[in-house]
């Protein structure tokens, strides 16, 4: 995926606000606290922004429910900043991030904090109640092709759990046996009981 980062959306507020609005609720707000459809947006200098339920009369933004809530960074920087750590292989230190928006090592370090809670993943079991979970191993490693001097690499096995229409995770393991394997797949209290 190729993104512009010449776009207006990384640049002006405004159009960040747009863009995260259409891309929210295309074009349909509604309330993040009771789910009605019923809001207006507010006019105003000082209530820019805010729309307000008809339903609960509560007021909410487009930050609402977001790791951007209750936060005064411009829309702009939190749409580059999500690009830039996104994007980044290595990942990225909260003093090369307050670098390259332009915002000082407490905000950077607030933004990447923010921004990889949004990004973790869900603990727990994968599936649910009635989900389907796939497993397969594979390994890793092993040729050390057009390397005269060099000795292969050990074999490292690799269990991957996917769930259907979701989540993947992946697990290193030292051994690719029954025990193994099943301690991974079904979760301990589960385990314990089917023994």
């Amino acid at each position: 995926m190729d993104i512009d980062i010449t776009n207006p959306i990384f640049h002006d507020a405004a159009k960040a606000e747009a863009h995260i609005e259409a891309s929210r609720w295309n074009g349909e707000p509604s309330c993040p606290h009771c789910g009605s459809l019923h809001v207006t947006r507010m006019a105003g200098k000082t209530q820019a922004g805010m729309f307000l339920c008809n339903d609960c009369r509560d007021k909410f933004t487009v930050r609402t429910g977001t790791v951007m809530e209750r936060s005064h960074v411009p829309l702009n920087k939190w749409l580059l900043a999500i690009h830039i750590v996104a994007a980044s292989k290595k990942g990225m230190s909260a003093a090369q991030m307050g670098g390259m928006i332009g915002v000082t090592y407490k905000t950077a370090w607030f933004l990447c904090h923010r921004i990889r809670e949004a990004m973790e993943s869900p603990s727990g079991p994968l599936g649910g109640a009635s989900g389907v979970v796939e497993t397969d191993e594979t390994y890793v490693g092993g040729k050390a092709t057009d390397r005269a001097t060099r000795k292969p690499a050990a074999k490292k096995a690799v269990v991957a759990l996917v769930e259907r229409e979701g989540h993947a995770r992946s697990f290193h393991v030292a051994n690719v046996n029954a025990k193994a394997v099943r301690s991974l797949i079904v979760p301990t209290s589960i385990a314990r009981l089917t023994l």
